[in-house]
């Protein structure tokens, strides 16, 4: 594909210096904005053991629920928020989604029993429905695709380091109990971070431009090159937007359900560990006869969010150069299903931790390379909407984690049962995924003269 550079500038120099300036000017923005994303959804995480529980009177099973309900929410409007950001434009309906998720998690400030706050956490859910697709979809306006691996990756690598990051301030937010007329510190915490989203979503609208023939950073040759690359592309997918197959092509395909029930699996996984391993980690002291104060808590929730960033990176950067195998998306899933039962037998928190580390690390290995597959076999319409179907069936796992994870431990009186039910998942995961490289296999062995692309196994 190559799209000629006026001015005698060569093609591939200006193709490089057009995509440095977008992993400068609009990634680093929209990892931002993905970063305080995840950390207001995560944020009842860090309160729930930390005083939240308490204070509300919550059973595991009711801050499970209270966790998952998000997601229930957020699925209800994941399509009309995607149609509304095809209507106003991906920059405008991100920063209202910003705002209006900024808003209501101010609100969690002031929750005061566990029916406020399922429906704050449900009201959560639909606020921020449509970021995540939408945040892809708005990369995809500015990165042809054969750069847009890298540019996930480094969008991705946000959602560790939200952790990173994150749970560290979480823990030191919450030790300023008192502040602002008596606040509680688990509220405070949710006051401190609401905030950020409201004015990232304000910037939103003046930092973003909607297509590169916008943007004043960009030199008209750069600006030539993207539009005629993303043209072209844009040109050939409408060519098979209405084509044989079509949104039926996506329900009807096995391999979209499969990819379904893989992205279910990582979902519950992560999930799961997100929402739960604060609690964990507050258990030390029981477990082992610990004691770490809120700083610390935060600190030691953040350690397997390190090498998880690291992994992710290094282990993109190979799939990028050799190309998205299967072995990429399964080995890290069957890793991640063995590791973390293993979890909760260690004999001591940092034996504990380093295991939850390895698991963490498989989790974010895996998600980044897994949404290359879908394009890989699907096109036009079919693709829109087996990303959609795959992206919808995974997050139910964001619901079924948190719950089931909660209700299980307060049957069970602990952690060890829900983690094996975790691991099973992810496990279950690695097996569809290496199932579906050998179907594909046969498929293209069966009919070798059939135009769709395959996955590359």
């Amino acid at each position: 594909m190559d799209i000629p550079a006026t001015r005698g500038i060569p093609t591939s120099i200006v193709e490089k210096t057009a995509i440095r300036k977008i992993a400068v000017r609009i990634v680093p923005f929209v990892a931002l904005m993905f970063f305080i994303n995840f950390l207001d959804r995560t944020a009842i995480s860090f309160a729930a053991p930390n005083g939240m529980e308490a204070d509300l009177g919550l059973t595991a099973a009711q801050f499970g629920f209270a966790s998952g309900v998000f997601f229930i929410g957020y699925l209800v409007l994941e399509v009309p928020s995607n149609l509304a950001l095809h209507k106003f434009g991906a920059r405008v309906w991100l920063a209202r989604i910003m705002i209006t998720w900024g808003i209501v998690s101010l609100l969690f400030t002031w929750v005061q029993n566990y029916p406020q706050l399922v429906g704050l956490r449900f009201l959560l859910g639909i606020a921020e429905a449509g970021f995540f697709p939408g945040a892809i979809l708005f990369l995809s306006t500015w990165v042809p695709a054969r750069h847009r691996g890298k540019m996930l990756a480094l969008f991705y690598l946000a959602q560790p380091l939200t952790s990173v990051i994150g749970s560290p301030l979480a823990g030191w937010l919450m030790t300023h109990e008192g502040m602002l007329g008596g606040l509680a510190g688990w509220r405070f915490m949710f006051l401190c971070v609401s905030i950020p989203a409201i004015i990232v979503g304000i910037l939103c609208l003046f930092v973003l431009k909607d297509k590169p023939s916008q943007a004043k950073w960009l030199d008209e040759d750069e600006k030539l090159w993207l539009e005629g690359a993303l043209a072209k592309e844009n040109s050939q997918k409408e060519g098979n937007a209405h084509g044989k197959g079509g949104l039926r092509a996506a329900f009807g395909s096995g391999r979209v359900w499969m990819l379904a029930a893989v992205y279910f699996g990582f979902i519950y996984g992560l999930y799961a560990l997100s929402f739960f391993l604060p609690t964990i980690i507050d258990g030390f002291q029981e477990q082992f006869g610990t004691t770490f104060d809120l700083f610390q808590k935060g600190l030691i929730t953040a350690i397997p969010y390190v090498p998880a960033a690291v992994v992710l990176y290094f282990w993109s950067r190979d799939a990028f150069r050799r190309g998205v195998r299967v072995w990429h998306i399964a080995v890290p899933a069957l890793v991640g299903g063995l590791s973390i039962p293993v979890a909760l037998y260690m004999n001591s928190p940092a034996a504990t931790v380093a295991v939850i580390a390895i698991t963490a690390c498989s989790i974010f290995a895996a998600l980044p390379n897994f949404w290359t597959v879908p394009t890989q076999f699907l096109t036009g319409a079919a693709a829109a909407a087996g990303v959609a179907l795959i992206n919808t069936v995974g997050n139910l796992g964001g619901f079924a984690a948190p719950y089931i994870t909660g209700a299980v431990s307060e049957w069970t009186g602990g952690y060890q049962v829900p983690m094996f039910i975790v691991g099973f998942f992810m496990v279950l995961s690695s097996v569809l995924m290496f199932t579906l490289a050998r179907n594909t296999k046969k498929h293209e062995a069966a009919e070798p003269q059939q135009t769709v692309q395959e996955t590359n196994a």
